[in-house]
């Protein structure tokens, strides 16, 4: 998928600046989040502004996208910038840690950089965007306590060793899961990446479900896939 430009229906995210590139795991959490009576969103670690837009395409909610990296940052700007959701969209370069705002929100969104321990590349973009060099797991936590409204939900995405130890971090913090969607390429692949869902309160029954992308001969993709990326995707 990773090119310069990646274009939707409604919009083109431009990402030769981003050292993340649109993936199909974040169209996933794009398509996914539930936005119902939502009036303010945060979007932590924006990268080039794709779950913003993708969020903003259905949506009359405000939404605050925060990202440290300045080309990512410009990059983010260009691409709301050029698209027909501007008004819906502010981009804040700084760090999460420091960000403040008038009013809580009802949503924070986040695909944060997760590589806790492995081996950095040569690529300082890279470790930035992919590894919690600037922002650990202690620390988006404390930012999503600090930030989201005492109704309000936090929706993460993360490959599924790390989603056990945020979950263990964010419990300890007092926000606590509520739904995991498990995401896998086809049926006989293991699961790859879990979005997660958590509340400032516990919930009786935890909610989880499985997306499948690909039908079985790992190419034609899922019924539900299409379904959920189909107001998105030009193929479908």
């Amino acid at each position: 998928m990773p090119k310069n430009s990646f274009t939707f229906k409604q919009f083109t995210i431009n990402q030769d600046r981003c050292a993340m590139k649109v993936c199909t795991d974040a169209c996933i959490l794009g398509a996914s989040t539930d936005v119902e009576n939502v009036n303010r969103i945060l979007d932590i670690g924006t990268g080039t502004g794709l779950l913003s837009l993708m969020i903003a395409q259905r949506t009359n909610s405000q939404i605050d996208a925060v990202e440290i990296d300045e080309d990512a940052y410009h990059q983010a700007i260009m691409n709301v910038q050029m698209s027909k959701f501007a008004e819906k969209i502010s981009i804040h370069h700084q760090r999460i840690q420091d960000f403040s705002h008038t009013s809580s929100f009802d949503l924070i969104i986040s695909n944060p950089p997760f590589y806790q321990q492995s081996l950095k590349s040569n690529d300082a973009k890279a470790n930035k965007a992919l590894h919690a060099v600037e922002l650990s797991f202690d620390d988006l936590i404390d930012s999503v306590k600090r930030l989201l409204s005492s109704v309000g939900r936090f929706v993460v995405l993360l490959p599924p060793f790390e989603i056990e130890k945020l979950i263990q971090i964010a419990q300890k913090k007092g926000l606590y899961l509520s739904k995991k969607m498990l995401i896998r390429h086809d049926e006989s692949k293991p699961i790859f990446r879990v979005i997660a869902t958590f509340l400032t309160n516990q919930v009786p029954d935890l909610e989880e479900t499985t997306l499948i992308i690909h039908e079985k001969d790992g190419k034609t993709y899922s019924n539900e896939f299409r379904d959920l990326l189909q107001d998105y995707y030009l193929i479908f």
